[in-house]
């Protein structure tokens, strides 16, 4: 199945009319297009409706690059799919976020 999703947040299955044209849309302009896998993503708990319930996560760290070399920061932006079962992490879709904390 092909599952068209765009930036609004609405999808719909594709048929084959729409694959075959997607499909001609990469040929003609394949630099307007990125392919990625799917990732497993780790998970953590979450407090959600008055309960622990795990939902994936990623991390998003952040990296100083100055005149003296690269700096890690301590700590980023850990995304959160507020959707059980869901990959989608990003705030524009209906993601969240957590705070993250470094313990040395």
């Amino acid at each position: 199945m092909v599952v068209v999703v765009m930036a609004c947040s609405w999808y719909h299955e594709a048929s084959d009319e729409d694959i075959e044209d997607y499909i001609n849309n990469v040929k003609k302009r394949p630099e307007n297009f990125i392919a990625q896998p799917i990732l497993r993503l780790s998970t953590a708990p979450c407090y959600i409706d008055g309960k622990l319930s795990p939902r994936c996560i990623d991390l998003r760290p952040f990296a100083l690059s100055g005149r003296d070399g690269i700096d890690i920061c301590p700590g980023g932006l850990t995304r959160v799919a507020l959707k059980k079962g869901s990959l989608v992490v990003n705030s524009s879709q209906g993601g969240g976020s957590k705070d993250t904390w470094v313990i040395q």
